[in-house]
């Protein structure tokens, strides 16, 4: 007995059926709402990396830290804990290569990190710590004390190393400002020699007047 007919013998059996839907190419599906996301910058990933980095480091504080109670001297602390990944030679002041840039050969001064990378660190995780929830006002990667901070690893390094961190000055243009100076020294010229003869319009006058009377010969002496 073959199964797959029905009873009146009309339609198609269960098998062909099955057979037909396997070859039937299916519709294609739409793309699932992750991989439409755009994929983070670099920027915004290592901003993430570094925060997740700096809240792992709270938790195994000694004692543990939460983050509200964090403080600008919490954060020097996590900057001098990231010296011992730095790859930036550092000579101290009793070393022979102190203050050159390139020195010949290696010596036992410790690798410290980077002015540079320690100030892009703290950009990124002031900005983090906003973005997390954190209020603008105490944030502790703002404090005053961490620039400070940052301010004096920049001149010891630049000391030790050679390295002169000038501070660059904004460039103005010149033509848009001297422009307005000329302007207002011409428009106060302007007035000033527009109001100048008002006052002696009325002498002015006069001396013409009389010229007129002499010429015509009207006037005549009492």
């Amino acid at each position: 007995m073959e199964l797959g007919g029905d009873g009146d013998g009309e339609g198609p059996s269960s098998s062909s059926v099955s057979a037909s839907a396997d070859q039937t190419p299916l519709p294609s599906e739409p793309q699932p709402p992750l991989q439409q996301q755009q994929p983070l910058s670099r920027y915004e990933s290592q901003k993430r990396r570094d925060w997740n980095t700096f809240l792992q480091y709270l938790k195994n504080h000694m004692p543990p830290l939460v983050l509200p109670r964090c403080s600008g001297a919490h954060v020097i602390e996590f900057l001098k804990y990231l010296d011992q990944f730095g790859k930036t030679k550092v000579h101290s002041s009793g070393c022979a290569f102190f203050g050159q840039v390139n020195p010949p050969s290696s010596c036992a001064c410790p690798l410290r990190q980077a002015w540079g990378s320690l100030d892009a660190l703290i950009g990124r995780l002031r900005a983090a710590y906003e973005e997390n929830g954190g209020n603008q006002e105490s944030n502790p990667f703002a404090a005053s004390a961490v620039r400070i901070y940052l301010r004096e690893v920049r001149e010891n390094q630049s000391k030790a190393r050679g390295i002169p961190y000038e501070k660059k000055k904004r460039k103005r243009g010149d033509v848009p400002a001297q422009l307005p100076r000329p302007a207002r020294s011409a428009a106060a010229h302007q007035s000033s020699s527009s109001a100048a003869p008002s006052p002696f319009a009325s002498s002015s006058s006069v001396p013409e007047k009389s010229a007129d009377q002499l010429a015509d010969g009207s006037s005549s002496v009492p």
